[in-house]
C-alpha cells in the first residue's frame, strides 16, 4: 500500500515516543488534510458561479426547504451551524445580488422572512448540479462499497458529537 505524509509524521513519532500509541493522529491528521483538499476543490467550483462556501449554503438551505423556498433567518443559521452575525452578513451579500429577498413573516408581524429569488433558484439550481459532479469526482478514486462503509464510519463518528 502506497504511504502518504501522515505515514512519515506517525514514523517520526513512532521513533521518538514508542511509548505512545499515536494511531489517531493517522486518523484525525488523514481526516484534518483531506478536509483542507475538500474546502479547496469545493470553493473552486463554487467560485466559477461567483459564490462562496457560506453562500452557496444559504441558497442550498432554501432550495432543499422545499416550496416557497423560505425561512426564517434563525432557521437558516440553525442549520448551517453559524453565529447570527455571520447569517446577516451572507443574506446581506445575497440580498444585493438579488438571489434572495427579506419579507415580512405572516405568521409573525414582527418577523421576516428569507425567500430565494427566480435569480437565486436558477443559480443555485446550475451550482448544486456542478457541485454534485465535482463531489462525484473527488470520491472517484473510492469503489462504491468503500464509499458505503466510509459513510456509515463517517456518520457514527459525526453523531458521537452531535447527539
Amino acid at each position: 500500500m502506497a504511504s502518504d505524509p501522515v505515514d512519515t509524521i506517525l514514523a517520526q513519532w513512532q521513533r521518538e515516543r514508542p511509548d505512545l500509541d499515536v494511531s489517531p493522529m493517522g486518523i484525525i491528521g488523514r481526516m484534518t488534510r483531506l478536509a483542507k483538499h475538500l474546502e479547496r476543490a469545493i470553493a473552486q467550483t463554487f467560485s466559477e458561479f461567483g459564490l462562496t462556501v457560506g453562500e452557496f449554503d444559504v441558497l442550498a438551505t432554501l432550495r432543499r426547504s422545499g416550496q416557497p423556498y423560505q425561512l426564517s433567518p434563525t432557521a437558516l443559521f440553525n442549520a448551517l451551524m453559524v453565529t447570527s452575525g455571520t447569517m446577516t452578513h451572507r443574506i446581506d451579500q445575497l440580498e444585493r445580488r438579488e438571489f434572495v429577498r427579506r419579507i415580512p413573516d405572516p405568521s409573525d408581524r414582527r418577523g421576516t422572512l428569507i425567500e430565494l429569488t427566480e435569480q437565486g433558484f436558477t443559480m443555485i439550481e446550475k451550482a448544486v448540479e456542478a457541485h454534485v459532479i465535482n463531489e462525484h469526482r473527488i470520491l472517484s478514486s473510492l469503489e462504491a462499497s468503500e464509499r458505503e462503509r466510509l459513510t456509515q464510519i463517517l456518520r457514527k463518528l459525526l453523531i458521537s458529537f452531535e447527539n
